[in-house]
């Protein structure tokens, strides 16, 4: 027979300081990445457009955070929504 018994998860108290630490630390440790599309590394091609290219591949990468970082934010705040919830629930 089975019995039914709540099995609680162990959550040290600095569990969520961890993963905020984590995931800023992930955020700003970054990874060297060419984010140019074909045309734009054709047209910026050359030992004399190194600096140009190099401040269009910033510029893509700095882009490409924004919808992410919104994402994150929006899915925080919707957990923390959820969560409320459910505490004023039980």
């Amino acid at each position: 027979m089975h019995t039914n018994k709540k099995i609680e998860s162990f959550k040290s108290p600095n569990s969520k300081l961890r993963t905020i630490l984590f995931g800023i630390c992930f955020f700003f440790i970054g990874i060297a990445a060419n984010a140019q599309c074909a045309m734009c590394r054709a047209a910026l091609s050359g030992d004399s457009n190194t600096k140009k290219a190099e401040a269009v591949n910033d510029g893509i990468v700095y882009l490409m955070v924004i919808p992410y970082l919104l994402v994150v934010i929006i899915g925080y705040i919707i957990y923390r929504m959820y969560k409320s919830k459910k505490n004023k629930a039980v």
